[in-house]
């Protein structure tokens, strides 16, 4: 079962001085789907994430949960970031980190407390609240970050690039991690990320950025259904001709079709 409310991008603009990034975006993610957003470096991924999530207003169109203009974060809508080393407080242990974000909404600390101990459940680190985040492996550590985002008990949850910097296996573990939440929950979730492969294998759509200023050039649809894992899904032909579309688009090239599309 779905939560929340979908979120619209209405013609949204982004401008810093005279360099504008975003330019007249049109985009809706509904609620329970998972988007993935890719694009060259530059193209300004992170500008529009944290448009959603109301961290930055934009200068130009605007951004909607539900009914709502989007202008400030909102308690619906949490943020993982790539960058959980700095995100995370080494001198708290692991349930606290998990559980600070709770303190502006007036929880006790027992409740604050039982809450980050079921997220960390729910990622698989139900034994290591006790410990401290510099005690944990980088893919533990990113784990630690996506519970606390879980903790929040938004329906919406905005990924950052979330596994760029982890090594390969603790990245595919992640990368099932989080379909397996999105589907237990029912949350919606939007991806940032630069891997292309990761996006095809955990979005609903791919919706590919490019240009100057960066525009959307794509609004892909990924046709594998709910039931992926790290080698079926990768070695079916159709993940191969999306894969590539993706590819020949952020490339700016002719974009493969039939026989030669499988060739690449």
């Amino acid at each position: 079962m779905t939560r929340g409310s979908s979120l619209y991008v209405e013609d949204l603009s982004m401008s810093f001085g005279a360099h504008r990034v975003l330019d007249g975006l049109s985009l809706r993610v509904d609620p329970g789907e998972a988007v993935c957003l890719v694009g060259p470096s530059g193209a300004g991924k992170t500008t529009l994430l944290r448009c959603l999530a109301g961290l930055t207003p934009p200068t130009g169109g605007r951004v909607r949960y539900g009914e709502q203009p989007l202008t400030a974060p909102h308690a619906d809508i949490a943020v993982v970031s790539q960058d959980y080393r700095g995100s995370l407080l080494p001198w708290l242990r692991v349930w606290d980190n998990v559980a600070f974000p709770l303190q502006g909404r007036g929880m006790k600390k027992a409740v604050r407390r039982r809450r980050a101990l079921e997220c960390l459940e729910a990622v698989g680190l139900q034994d290591v609240g006790e410990k401290y985040p510099w005690q944990l492996s980088g893919g533990m550590q990113q784990r630690v970050a996506i519970a606390r985002g879980l903790a929040y008990d938004a329906p919406v949850l905005l990924m950052d690039e979330p596994f760029g910097s982890v090594d390969a296996q603790a990245r595919f573990d992640l990368e099932d991690l989080t379909l397996q939440l999105r589907r237990r929950l029912g949350i919606t979730v939007v991806v940032v990320t630069h891997d292309i492969d990761e996006a095809v294998y955990l979005g609903d759509r791919v919706i590919v950025l490019g240009g100057k200023p960066t525009a959307v050039l794509d609004n892909l649809a990924v046709p594998l259904g709910d039931d992926r894992d790290q080698l079926t899904t990768r070695a079916d032909p159709r993940f191969a001709e999306l894969r590539t579309r993706v590819l020949a688009q952020i490339r700016g090239e002719k974009v493969p079709t039939g026989p030669e599309a499988a060739r690449q």
